[in-house]
Formats: C-alpha cells, structure tokens, sequence
C-alpha cells in the first residue's frame, strides 16, 4: 500500500526524496494510540533510501543556496500559506497519529507549524548580514554561507511543529533538509513535503526518509554529505548520534528534555501557581519543558496541596478528538509500559501516591488505547529514580523546601537543565533565583511562553547549542569574515 486514508485525509505513505515519491521493499506499522488500531503502512526506509535522499538534497544544494535570501523566503512563505490553508487537516492526522488534544492542534501546534516557517523566511531577510566593520583600515565583511545538507531526526511528542522548529531556519538559511520523522508519528512529515512541493519548494531542496531509528536515522545521522545534525530526544540516543557525526566533524544541535523545577514561594500568587501546576499534565506530560517538579515552601505547602490535588483531580481524560478532553493517550504501547515501570519502581523505593498511580483501565478497556492516570507522588527525594530521570508522561512529584537557599538547590539538583519555572510576588526575589536556576529558559509567573527570536536549548544533559532567532542562523551557516586591505586595487 502507498496510500493511507486517516481522518478523512489521504496521505502518501512513501518517502519523499528529490521531489518524487519513492517506496521501500518493506513497511512499517503506525497504531494510533487513541485505540491501538494501525492507521497506515508506512514505507520503511535504511541505508539505500538515506544514500538517496542525501544525494538529492546535495545536488539540489547550489542552486538552492545561490538564490538570494529575498527569493528563498518568498517560497518559504508559500509553504507557510499553504500549512495554514491546511490546518484542519494536519491537526486531524496529527491528533490520530500521535494522540494529542485535537483542540490544541487545531488553536496552537499547527498555527505554530506555519508561524515557524514564515517567522525564520521573514527573519532572514533582515538578519542575514552585518554591517562591514574597520580594523586599521581594513574593512572586514561577515557572511553567513549556508552550510550544506542538514539532518533532521524529530520526535512524536510534537513531530511537524519541533520538525518545522529546525526545518524553517535551515531552507531559509540556504541549506537543503533530509528529514527523519518519527516512527511513532509519521504522516504529517508526508502531508507537508506535499505542501511544500505545491508551494514551489524545488525537488531535492526538502526530502523525508520514513523508517526506525536503527535503520534510517543513524545512517542518516553518520552520513559524511550531511553537514549539520539536529535531534531531539533522548540522551543515550543523543549519544550515539554525536558519536557518528563526531567521526565526520559534523556539528550537532541536541534538544535532550529534562527533569524542570516548579518553584513556588511563599508570596506567590496561589491560584497562579495552582493553575501553573495542573498545566503540567498538559499532553499527558509529553512535553519536554514540563516543570515536572512541583517545589513548594514551607508557608503555603500545605494550601497549595489540597487545592492542587482538588484541581488536578478535576482533569478530564478521554478521547483526543472531544473538546472536552484535557488529555489524552500516551503514544504508543512501548512507552505506556515504560511509564507505568517508572511510576511502579517509584512505589516499590517508597514514594507515595497521592494521586492517580496507575492506568485508566476503564479508558483503556472501552477504547484500546493507552491512557495513564495523572499521577503525584510525594515523600520522593533527590535520590530517587523518580525525580532524576525524565519520565515523559503524566507523572509529577510533590515537596517542600524552607528557605530560598534549599528552593534553589533542589531546583538545581538535577542533571539536565532545559527549563525552569519560579512562582513569586516578589521581584527582587524573582531577579535573583532566576540569575541562580541552572536552565536554558526560566519562566517566571507563566509557562511556556516562547518568542522564535529568543534563543533556546539546555544546559548539562538537556542539549548541546541553542536555536532561535540568530542563534539559528548562527548554527546553520558557517559564518565567514573576509578581510580587504585598503589598497593593492587595479
């Protein structure tokens, strides 16, 4: 089969590799997690089908990198209109394939999806340059040249919009993309080459190659073409990765998730910090930013418990497609059972439920799909395995700190650092743990909001680099000085 029908939609399930549609000899099964049916045969890519795709994409390379920047961004707002005119159906897919909420695709994901592209096509025109410069009478001159063929490995947490997140700086830069979609969630990958091929994108410029990470993604990742890796995911996964592009000096982009604090002090506001709290179950955890960690002081521990379980209580859990759902399903079998071995040992090292603990038998047995309970655990501490690795599902944990000296240390007691969020009436106190919070964003009195101009990324085991705005441009281009001497002209 070469063709799926989900949600009504058609979607080609081939790969897309220099502007045609390229089966493989074997396919893959996609299993919707909203009842573990499988919703499509997707070709299964390896070694040949990646050789190809890198090939298209560096043959197509010096034409693309040769337009001028205003006649790259002029297609890459093409493609932008044409995500938006698509939104309803991308949002459909996108919430079979991965199970996240319908709503939020349809009011935020895919809205982001266009606002990625047009944002980094519009950026480029006025960024890219800087103004010529005098050393001693020299006159210096900094390009940005486009680096090459980029590799872009996505996660199905969020795969179009985290792919697109990489995708629209890399074209706008100049550079060609082979992208690598996730298994778990594929099909919007396939839906937007199709877009984009309607908007004008010439053939080989963006390419998808569908497969398992094994057998697609690290030869991709370890191809000596590709000039620029980007991944989010996981740390073991990462490393991997940087090893083979290490051995072809390809520099890498890492997103690796996290373990984030939720910081709330005394003289926070408590409906905020309560609000903030429940919004963490968001995507039924995830989301690699989720403050995953609840950190309450002494004065208002106690309140904030009782109105934070009675809240989070009040989370619906159903069906991703009904407006009234607040979660939905994790994505896939495999990781339903990963979550639930977390949350057991954590039971098993002594840490108390106090909320939720187990899955939504009653969901699962009517549905099929794989839906987990939103769970809190109190009396964990830094030891535990239930607060030091990420978990990646609905699973939050729950303790007190005295002083803002053991809020921060408690905040900072993690290896990774993608993010952190801090709950205060205070802005001298709010300046100041910010400074100390160990963390690639920190959010203070709100969550999640996120500026493409702003750089992005983690510290210590969340991810090497940061991207946004110029920080983009910054990794997909090699960034040149050329120096002219004042005289010696003919």
């Amino acid at each position: 089969m070469t063709k799926a029908v989900v949600a009504g939609v058609e979607i080609d399930t081939r790969h897309w590799i220099g502007g045609e549609r390229v089966a493989s000899a074997t396919t893959f099964e996609d299993v919707s997690p909203l009842d573990g049916t499988v919703i499509a045969e997707v070709s299964r890519g390896g070694q040949a089908e990646v050789d190809a795709a890198v090939a298209a994409a560096k043959a197509a390379f010096p034409a693309w990198a040769a337009l001028p920047v205003a006649e790259r961004s002029a297609i890459l707002l093409k493609v932008a209109e044409g995500i938006e005119a698509h939104i309803e159906d991308l949002a459909q897919v996108e919430t079979r394939d991965n199970g996240s909420l319908l709503r939020s695709h349809r009011r935020g994901v895919m809205p982001r999806v266009a606002m990625n592209i047009r944002f980094f096509a519009e950026y480029a025109m006025t960024e890219l340059g800087h103004p010529d410069f005098d050393t001693r009478g020299h006159r210096n001159h900094v390009s940005w040249d486009p680096a090459g063929v980029t590799a872009i490995v996505t996660p199905w947490n969020a795969p179009l919009m985290l792919a697109t997140w990489r995708i629209g700086p890399a074209l706008a830069a100049g550079n060609t993309v082979v992208a690598k979609p996730p298994e778990w969630a594929p099909l919007t990958a396939s839906l937007f080459a199709d877009i984009a091929h309607e908007a004008g994108l010439p053939a080989g410029v963006f390419n998808v190659v569908q497969g398992l990470g094994t057998e697609a993604g690290a030869p991709l990742v370890a191809h000596p073409d590709v000039r620029r890796v980007c991944f989010t995911g996981s740390v073991p996964t990462s490393i991997k990765i940087g090893e083979s592009a290490a051995r072809n000096v390809t520099p890498v982009s890492f997103e690796l998730g996290g373990k984030s604090p939720l910081l709330v002090f005394d003289d926070a506001d408590l409906d905020l910090a309560v609000d903030l709290a429940v919004e963490q179950f968001d995507n039924s955890g995830q989301v690699c930013l989720a403050a995953v960690r609840l950190l309450v002081q002494d004065g208002i521990y106690d309140e904030f418990r009782t109105r934070f379980l009675e809240r989070a209580a009040q989370v619906t859990q159903g069906d991703s497609r009904e407006e009234s759902s607040d979660i939905g399903p994790l994505v896939s079998r495999t990781h339903f059972e990963r979550v639930d071995g977390f949350v057991k040992r954590a039971v098993a090292d002594g840490a108390q439920v106090i909320l939720g603990g187990e899955p939504n038998h009653e969901l699962n047995n009517a549905t099929g799909g794989f839906f987990y309970k939103p769970t809190v655990f109190e009396g964990v501490d830094s030891s535990m395995e239930i607060t030091c690795q990420e978990v990646f599902g609905p699973v939050l944990t729950l303790q007190r700190f005295s002083t803002e000296e053991d809020g921060v240390r408690m905040a900072n007691d993690t290896e990774f650092g993608l993010a952190a969020t801090l709950v205060t009436g205070s802005q001298e106190r709010a300046e100041r743990v910010s400074s100390r919070l160990r963390a690639g964003t920190v959010w203070i009195n709100c969550f999640f909001v996120r500026d493409l101009s702003a750089p992005f990324g983690g510290s210590g085991r969340s991810g090497i680099g940061r991207e946004g705005g110029i920080w983009s441009f910054d990794f997909y281009c090699d960034v040149k000085n050329s120096v002219f001497a004042p005289k010696g002209w003919n």
